[in-house]
């Protein structure tokens, strides 16, 4: 078809969506407009399915509604294109440049292609979308179930509601993109950035993440049931998981710890959780005093109002956990990891050394936070007198209106720290704390 014939087309398409005389819709299926320019043009509700349109250049036309079923599209341009509620079932999309295209409840699921070597040879395959270029596309309430998205680019994108099970996002670039309600399951999630990316209420179940990045990403409400977390990078993701969702052994543990607890020892047993997984628990309010947690893995865990009293926390992984007015009197914590960490409001003091008799000996046993990393933690109006700190890497950290008397900050790096309202120790003469 010539540019001359093109133009007729688009013409006359035009006027019959004005209604005008001489209109006529235009039907472009199976065509063969490789390279054609297209931008600015109003093809809304035209027929292009089959049709051959790659290379071509559609920036900001009209495609509302346009029929592309199992059209080739490969490294279309498609920037600020309208292509709402368009049928684009195995359509070829493959290095196409959709940025701030609009999607909106397009059809992007797997479709008949027809093999334009032998008509006769219809397959049916998923829609290609690999390598395209969708930064701060809207592709809201889409269908893109089964679709290859693999290495595409969605830095931004609006794909709030859109239905996306079994689709393949691997090695995808997705930072700060909205997947709020999507239905995600069986998504191949290989490898992909997720950096900062809304997924609020997301159905995940069963996806691939492995060595995905999902840090500050927004999970909260997500369905994450046979998900394997072990190899994601979850560092400062909002998110959390019941106690319920742990095995059965860790669940009988908390449970046996309780009553522990609650019969001062006459039943139950004593929690051993060292060296666990439990990133992401939701303990809110729970009493683990006098626990042993070493090395138990507590990253962004919801811990508010806990009772750590003489537990075992040294070398835990505690970063980005929320402990706001948690109570770690006595508890061992040296070594451990706090980058992050929200305390604010959180007593971290000692607890008095009883006899045999069960009387005070008049001596206390503080805690430990020795050499802990609490890198930018949140310590505002925190209660840790005569707290052991020495060691400790303090910068960025926030001290304000912080109870730190009779503690030992020997060594502790303060740099950048603020401590605006705070109560110092005196430093020693030979104090070397920055």
């Amino acid at each position: 078809m010539t540019p001359h014939e093109l133009l007729a087309v688009i013409d006359k398409h035009e006027r019959w969506l004005k209604r005008l005389t001489g209109g006529a819709r235009a039907m472009l299926a199976l065509a063969d407009l490789q390279g054609h320019n297209f931008s600015g043009a109003n093809l809304q509700n035209s027929k292009l399915s089959g049709a051959n349109l790659s290379d071509c250049d559609f920036t900001g036309a009209n495609l509302t509604a346009t029929d592309l079923f199992a059209a080739r599209l490969t490294r279309a341009i498609l920037v600020n294109a309208n292509l709402t509620n368009a049928d684009l079932r195995g359509a070829h999309l493959r290095g196409a440049r959709l940025k701030c295209a609009i999607l909106r409840g397009a059809d992007l699921r797997g479709g008949a292609l027809l093999d334009r070597r032998s008509p006769s040879n219809v397959k049916m395959e998923p829609s290609d979308l690999r390598g395209a270029d969708m930064d701060d596309a809207t592709l809201s309430n889409a269908n893109l179930a089964g679709a290859d998205l693999s290495e595409c680019s969605l830095v931004g994108a609006d794909c709030s509601g859109a239905q996306l099970a079994g689709a393949n996002m691997a090695r995808s670039v997705m930072k700060s993109a909205n997947f709020a309600g999507c239905d995600m399951r069986g998504v191949n999630l290989n490898s992909s950035n997720l950096m900062g990316a809304k997924l609020r209420d997301a159905n995940l179940a069963g996806a691939v993440l492995a060595g995905a990045n999902l840090r500050n990403a927004d999970l909260q409400g997500a369905n994450l049931e046979g998900v394997d977390l072990s190899n994601v990078d979850m560092l400062g993701a909002n998110f959390s998981r019941s106690a319920e969702t742990f095995s059965a052994s860790i669940q009988r543990i908390l449970s046996q710890h309780q009553a522990w607890i609650t019969s001062n020892g006459d039943k139950g047993e004593r929690a051993d959780l060292e060296g666990q997984d439990l990133s992401h628990i939701d303990l809110n309010g729970a009493n683990l005093g006098g626990a042993n947690l070493k090395g138990v893995n507590f990253s962004g865990a919801k811990l508010r109002d806990c009772l750590f009293v003489m537990a075992d926390l040294s070398g835990a992984g505690l970063n980005f956990a929320d402990l706001t007015g948690a109570t770690l009197d006595g508890a061992n914590l040296r070594g451990s990891n706090l980058t992050g960490a929200k305390l604010d409001n959180a007593k971290i003091g000692s607890v008095e050394i009883k006899g045999p008799n069960g009387r005070g000996t008049g001596r206390k046993w503080p805690a430990n936070l020795s050499n802990t990393i609490m890198v930018q933690a949140s310590l505002t109006r925190a209660s840790m007198r005569g707290v052991n700190l020495s060691g400790a890497d303090l910068r960025g950290a926030d001290l304000s209106g912080a109870n730190l008397l009779e503690a030992n900050i020997r060594g502790a790096n303060l740099t950048d720290a603020i401590t605006t309202g705070a109560n110092l120790p005196a430093p020693d003469e030979d104090d070397d704390f920055n």
